[in-house]
C-alpha cells in the first residue's frame, strides 16, 4: 500500500486513473499524464518547457536548462496500476534515449527524474535501487523519482494546486465560485513619499514633463511592497508569475517607446503605455491579486530598476543618477 497522504478538508482525492478515463485509450492517458507532469514540474521549478515530437523529442517530456549546456528532464511513464519488472525495459531505454540524444545534440544531463503514476512492487523496488546507484556514477548525473506518493505531496502543495484543480477536479460538482481577494491599496506615508522624491523614476517623469507625482508614488510604493513579499516568503509559482507580469509589462513599454520615438511623439509615451496596461491589466497573473494600481506601479519599478523610462535620452539619466 502506498504511504497515506493528509488531504485537507474538503479536497477532493486524487485519482490517476482519471488520465485513463480522459485519454479515452492507452494512448490518450500517456498523453493526457504527460501534459500534467509537464505542468507540474512548471508549477514547481522556474524555466521548464516541452520538446515537440518533430520527429523525436529527443527523450525530453519536459526540461529546465539549456539545451546548449546542462538540462534536468522529466520523462513520464504511464505505468498502471503498479510499477514491476515488465517495466525494466522501458525504463532503461528511456534513459538511454535521453543520453545518447544530449551526445548528439550538445547538451549534458545533470538530472533525470521519471514520474509514474503508481509505485514500484518490491522486485521492481529492489531492482530500481540498485540501477540508480549504477547509473548515477557511470554518468556523473542524478536520477530521481516521482512516484504516486512524491506527485500526490507536490500536486497538494501551494505550488501545484492549480495543476491539481485543472486535472484533478475536473469532474467534480462546481463548487460556488469563490471571489478572490485582491491587495489592498495604501497611501504612502508623508516622510516616505518625500524619500519617494529622489528616486530615478521620480526624476525620469520630471524629465519627462510631468508635474503631478502623488499617484506614482502610490502606485510605485504599492507595488514595491508585492515585489519584497514575494521575494521574501520566495515561492517558486508566485516568483515566476511576478517575473511574467514584469516581461509582459516591460513588452508594453518597450513597444510604445520605439512607436513613439519613430512618430517623434515621446511626449506621448506614459499616455500610451498607461492606455495598454490598463487594458492588459486583467490578463496578468491572477495569482499576484493586483489592483490596477500594482500594474502601474510595477511600471515604475521597471523605470527605477533601469531598465525603462520616458524620455529619448532615458538611459543616459540612469546611468548618471545615484540611488543614494
Amino acid at each position: 500500500m502506498p504511504d497515506s497522504i493528509a488531504v485537507p478538508t474538503g479536497v477532493q482525492p486524487i485519482s490517476f486513473d482519471v488520465h485513463g478515463v480522459r485519454g479515452g485509450s492507452p494512448g490518450g492517458a500517456r498523453d493526457d499524464f504527460e501534459t500534467m507532469i509537464a505542468q507540474l514540474a512548471a508549477a514547481t521549478t522556474p524555466n521548464v518547457r516541452a520538446v515537440a515530437a518533430n520527429p523525436g523529442d529527443w527523450g525530453i517530456d519536459a526540461f529546465a536548462g539549456n539545451l546548449g549546456g546542462a538540462i534536468t528532464v522529466w520523462q513520464s511513464k504511464y505505468f498502471m496500476p503498479a510499477t514491476t519488472k515488465k517495466h525494466v525495459q522501458q525504463v532503461e531505454d528511456s534513459l538511454g534515449n535521453v543520453l545518447k540524444a544530449a551526445v548528439k545534440n550538445g547538451h549534458t544531463i545533470a538530472s533525470w527524474i521519471l514520474c509514474i503514476p503508481s509505485s514500484m512492487d518490491g522486485p521492481m523496488t529492489a531492482w530500481w535501487d540498485t540501477w540508480v546507484k549504477a547509473k548515477e556514477k557511470e554518468h556523473s548525473l542524478v536520477i530521481q523519482l516521482w512516484d504516486e506518493t512524491a506527485l500526490r505531496k507536490k500536486l497538494l502543495s501551494p505550488e501545484g494546486d492549480d495543476v491539481r484543480r485543472g486535472f484533478y477536479e475536473t469532474y467534480a460538482q462546481a463548487a460556488p465560485a469563490s471571489v478572490e481577494q485582491l491587495r489592498l491599496v495604501l497611501e504612502v506615508e508623508d516622510d516616505k513619499a518625500a524619500a519617494l522624491g529622489s528616486a530615478l523614476f521620480i526624476r525620469q517623469m520630471t524629465e519627462a514633463g510631468h508635474v503631478e507625482l502623488d499617484s506614482a508614488k502610490t502606485q510605485f510604493f504599492n507595488a514595491d511592497l508585492v515585489a519584497r513579499e514575494i521575494a521574501h516568503k520566495d515561492v517558486p509559482a508566485e516568483v515566476a508569475a511576478l517575473s511574467s507580469a514584469d516581461a509582459t509589462l516591460h513588452g508594453l513599454w518597450e513597444m510604445q517607446f520605439n512607436e513613439c520615438a519613430a512618430e517623434d511623439a515621446l511626449r506621448l509615451l506614459h499616455t500610451r503605455v498607461w492606455r495598454d496596461v490598463r487594458n492588459e491589466h486583467d490578463k496578468l497573473p491572477k495569482s499576484l491579486r493586483l489592483e490596477l494600481v500594482h500594474s502601474w506601479g510595477l511600471v515604475h519599478r521597471l523605470v527605477d530598476n533601469r531598465k525603462a523610462g520616458w524620455v529619448k535620452h532615458w538611459r543616459q539619466i540612469a546611468a548618471e543618477h545615484s540611488d543614494g
